[in-house]
C-alpha cells in the first residue's frame, strides 16, 4: 500500500501534489530546512507520549530558528481522520514542519507492523561510522533525513543499523535509533552530543531502582567488555545488538537483562497507551 501523505494548515486538510509508497520515499519530498517527529500506533487509533512527541517538535523548531507553533486538539483530529480513513489499521506516522511554510504541517502514514519475532529472537548485527554526524544533535532536523541516506544505502543487507562515533571512538547513537550498552552491570548511553528519544525516555524510566543508567558514551574500544547491547526508536522499542563491526557483543545472542528490559518496556507502553 503506498503512503498517505497530506497537508495541515489553520484551515484543512489538503492533499499533496506528489505520491511515495514510503514514509522513507515521501522523505525525498520534504524541505532540507525543517523538523519532524515519527511515532506508530497501536489498536488503529493510540499511541504513546504523543505530546512528549509534539513538545521535542516544538523544541526542534526552536533550535533551528523555525517559529512553530501548534494546535495539538486539531492535529490530533487531523491525524486520527487519517488513519481512520486509511484503513491500515496500526499505522507509522511522520509529522513534517518546513521552514518556508511553518503554519503548515505534512502528515504522513504507512502500515505499521511491529519487529518480527525472529528478529528479537537473534538480535540484530550492526556497523559504525565516523564519516556523519548530526549538524544540531539535540533537534530532530530534516537535514538529517536527507544526510543519513547515503549510510543507509551503503550499509551491507545483513546489518541492521550504524551507529555514529564521536572523534574519539564513542558510540553516540544509531542514523535512527537510540545506543545502550551493559557493562559490570550498569547501562551506558551517551548523555550529550544524540537526539534525545522518546523512547530512551521509557527505558530511563524502565530502569529506575532496577538497573543504573549512566549517561556516558560507551567506547568501540571497550566492546570486549560489552556484556550485551542494544537500541531503541519509537516504532521499534528495544531491540537487541549481538555484533558491532563483526565483533560479537557477550555470547552473540540476546542477553537476559535485554530480554527483561525489552519486556518491562512492552508494559510500561502498555500501561500508557492513549487515544489520538
Amino acid at each position: 500500500m503506498p503512503a498517505i501523505i497530506k497537508r495541515l494548515n489553520p484551515s484543512s486538510l489538503r492533499e499533496v501534489s506528489y505520491h511515495a509508497d514510503s514514509l522513507a520515499g515521501a522523505a525525498e519530498f520534504e524541505s532540507r530546512d525543517g523538523v519532524y517527529t515519527v511515532s506508530n500506533t497501536v489498536n488503529h487509533t493510540q499511541t504513546l507520549l504523543f505530546d512528549a512527541h509534539l513538545d521535542r517538535l516544538v523544541d526542534s523548531a526552536r533550535r533551528e530558528g523555525i517559529p512553530l507553533e501548534l494546535d495539538r486538539q486539531g492535529l490530533r483530529a487531523a491525524l486520527r481522520q487519517m488513519i481512520l480513513e486509511s484503513g491500515f489499521g496500526d499505522v507509522r506516522f511522520r509529522i513534517s514542519a518546513q521552514a518556508a511554510q511553518p503554519d503548515e504541517l505534512l502528515l504522513s502514514i504507512e502500515p505499521y507492523a511491529p519487529p518480527a519475532a525472529s528478529l528479537i529472537k537473534r538480535g540484530v548485527r550492526c556497523n559504525t561510522s565516523s564519516r556523519l554526524a548530526r549538524h544540531n544533535p539535540a533537534a530532530k532536523s530534516s537535514e538529517w533525513m536527507h544526510q543519513r541516506r547515503s549510510l543507509e544505502a551503503a550499509r551491507p543487507a545483513d546489518l541492521y543499523e550504524t551507529f555514529l562515533l564521536d572523534d574519539e571512538g564513542a558510540v553516540l547513537e544509531g542514523l535512527g535509533s537510540n545506543f545502550y550498552a551493559i557493562i559490570d552491570g550498569e547501562l551506558r548511553t551517551a548523555g550529550s552530543g544524540v537526539l534525545a528519544g522518546i523512547a530512551r525516555r521509557v527505558v530511563i524510566a524502565v530502569c529506575a531502582g532496577s538497573l543504573l543508567v549512566r549517561q556516558i558514551a560507551p567506547k568501540l574500544r571497550e566492546l570486549p567488555r560489552y556484556d550485551e547491547a542494544f537500541l531503541s526508536s519509537s516504532s521499534r522499542g528495544i531491540i537487541p545488538v549481538v555484533a558491532i563491526d563483526g565483533i560479537a557483543i557477550g555470547a552473540g545472542e540476546p542477553g537476559e537483562t535485554t530480554q527483561w528490559l525489552r519486556k518491562a518496556y512492552q508494559r510500561w507502553v502498555a500501561a500508557r497507551l492513549e487515544e489520538l
